[in-house]
Formats: structure tokens, C-alpha cells, sequence
């Protein structure tokens, strides 16, 4: 899905950019187009915010949806059900700093978050749906692109997306100990998903998560009490464990930092599988403790193949934690 750089401003005359919208919209459209059935074709399908009728309360509903009104004139607690809005806003932050222009499998990690905002978008571009996004990028602060309506401000999105500058060869070499760094700031771009304040809708942060500051944790955290939150982690299977070819010198894209790393090495080739384990189950931990949802999509798989499972299985979930309980079978009944 690799498109030539270029600038906002010509990146709707841009040929490969073309073509790749169109690839991307045909992918999408024909594998998931109609898989995902209900109110909304979100990737996290949510109970709503209007009255739908009342029901019996039990064990585990929401107290504050309390129906007054029918346990007072019934005598049982009652609560009320809820239905989705009929127009979603949706806010996608798009994580498209250095470090996701790598990529050792079937495409880079930039493609694959680009691609993961088109299957967000082409799933919730119903008549008056809204998709904005705040694209995160190395070297400069988050950029918002204002919500629009419609697959035509789908199609806009992508190729302000398409076109954002690739910055990971434009870092000088530095050695590891070097203080003149560049890092990404996740914590202040999910901040701005929630500055200023939006109507309730879907918040979906797209990212590698590969940096130890887990700072992001407290705002991801504040955005899901107002929003439904999808957290996408890009993954390569090179960031997860070293092959064994020798001398390797890697480079941090995103300060420039080099490094010889010795491959050859047994022991250090499992330290660092392990180092990465961990770090992703420490990623899991918080976005879990954040209450957002965690989809994770890998470059050397089929990530439309991925999308639909998740989803899939977040709607049976949230499917059976909606049924009521079956009461007990009274002791000594006949069959």
C-alpha cells in the first residue's frame, strides 16, 4: 500500500495515492461490507445513549438507568434498555511517527494503521456519521483533521494520511547515550482527543505502543469515562524476536540512535524476546486498567481477517452479558 510522498495540497492529484484509496475501499468494502450487521458497523458496537423499553432489573445492570416510573406502578425494579444513536462521531488517533515506517512482512506498520482507519471509516460512514482524526508525526505537534460526514470526508482523511511526510531517514546518527533526542509525546496527542470536549461517540487510538513511557495510561483512561475507546497496537514480528543473522546495526528511527547487536547470541536473542513479551503484556495491562478495548493487528497477517474476529467476539460478549440470568430450577421439580 506504499504511496509516493506529497503535499496536502496535491495529494488529491497524486496517481499512486489514487490508487490506493481505491485498493483500500474495495479490500474493505468487500470483505467486511455487510459481515458486521447491527445499529452501528462500528468496531465497538455500544448500547447507546436513547430510551428503549424496560426491562426486569438484574445482577449487574447499570443502577443509574433505573426505570422509577415501572417499579413504582409494578412493585419490581425495572430498568430501561438502550439503543444506539442513530449518528456516531468517531475520532481516530493516528500514530504515523518514525518508528511505524518498518515493516519486515507483508507491508510497513504505517500502511497497516492507515489501512486500519480505512476499515474504521468505511465501517461507520453512514448518512450522518462523523470521522475526524489528530495524526501524530515525528518532529512536529498532533495535527487535527476536523470531522466530516460521508465517504467523500473518508476519502479526504486518507489522503491527508497517504501524504503526511516520512521522517525516519531525516535522523541523524547519534550514539544510544546521545541527550539531543526526539521521542513521541502519546500521552499529550490522546490528550487531545479529549480537548476540547465532544460529544459522546468512538475514540480509537492507532499505535505501536513500543515506547517504556506508559504516561498515555491516565489520559486514555479519562477519554474512556466519556467515549467507547479502541486501542489498535501495530505489530512486527521483527519487534517481537530477533533472527540470528550475525553483526546487525539498528537504527532508532526516531532519534537516530545506532546500535551493533550481536544476533549470533542465543542468550541475547531470548533476553530480548523476552523483554518484548513483557513489555507487551505491560501495554495489555493498561490499556485493560484505561477500560479501552485492544485489537492487535501484525504485518505478516490478515489484518481484515483479524478486524472481524475481534469484532465478532466483542459482540457475543457483549451480547451475553445483555441476556438476563436463568433463574434456578426449583428443587425437586419434575422434568
Amino acid at each position: 500500500m506504499h504511496a509516493t510522498q506529497g503535499t496536502p495540497g496535491g495529494a488529491a492529484a497524486d496517481p499512486s495515492i489514487e490508487r490506493t484509496l481505491r485498493r483500500l475501499e474495495l479490500t474493505v468494502t468487500r470483505r467486511l461490507d455487510g459481515l458486521l450487521l447491527g445499529d452501528h458497523l462500528g468496531l465497538m458496537p455500544g448500547s447507546g445513549t436513547e430510551k428503549a423499553e424496560s426491562r426486569t432489573y438484574h445482577v449487574g445492570d447499570d443502577v443509574r438507568r433505573m426505570d422509577w416510573a415501572v417499579t413504582a406502578r409494578t412493585t419490581v425494579p425495572h430498568v430501561h434498555d438502550l439503543v444506539a444513536d442513530r449518528e456516531l462521531e468517531t475520532w481516530v488517533l493516528v500514530d504515523l511517527t518514525a518508528s511505524l515506517e518498518f515493516g519486515t512482512s507483508n507491508l510497513e506498520k504505517r500502511d497497516l494503521a492507515i489501512a486500519a482507519v480505512a476499515a474504521v471509516g468505511y465501517l461507520t460512514a453512514r448518512s450522518g456519521n462523523r470521522l475526524g482524526a489528530v495524526v501524530l508525526t515525528t518532529g512536529s505537534g498532533p495535527r487535527l483533521v476536523p470531522a466530516r460526514t460521508g465517504r467523500d470526508g473518508l476519502r479526504a482523511l486518507l489522503r491527508t494520511l497517504l501524504a503526511a511526510p516520512r521522517t525516519a531517514l531525516d535522523r541523524p546518527s547519534r550514539s544510544p547515550g546521545s541527550a539531543t533526542t526526539t521521542t513521541t509525546d502519546l500521552a499529550a496527542a490522546v490528550d487531545g482527543l479529549r480537548n476540547p470536549p465532544r460529544r459522546r461517540g468512538m475514540a480509537v487510538v492507532i499505535s505501536d505502543f513500543l515506547s517504556v513511557d506508559m504516561s498515555w495510561e491516565r489520559p486514555l483512561r479519562a477519554l474512556a469515562g466519556r467515549h467507547q475507546v479502541l486501542a489498535i497496537e501495530i505489530v512486527d514480528p521483527r519487534e517481537l524476536e530477533l533472527p540470528n543473522v550475525g553483526l546487525l546495526d539498528v537504527v532508532d528511527p526516531e532519534t537516530g540512535a545506532t546500535l551493533s547487536v550481536p544476533t549470533s547470541s542465543r542468550r541475547l536473542r531470548d533476553s530480548y524476546a523476552r523483554a518484548a513479551a513483557a513489555h507487551r503484556r505491560e501495554v495489555d495491562a493498561a490499556l485493560r486498567r484505561a477500560g479501552a478495548g485492544h485489537l492487535v493487528l501484525r504485518t505478516d497477517s490478515d489484518w481484515l481477517t483479524d478486524i472481524v474476529r475481534f469484532v465478532l467476539a466483542t459482540r457475543r460478549t457483549r451480547g451475553a452479558a445483555r441476556r438476563p440470568p436463568v433463574a434456578p430450577r426449583p428443587t425437586g421439580a419434575g422434568r
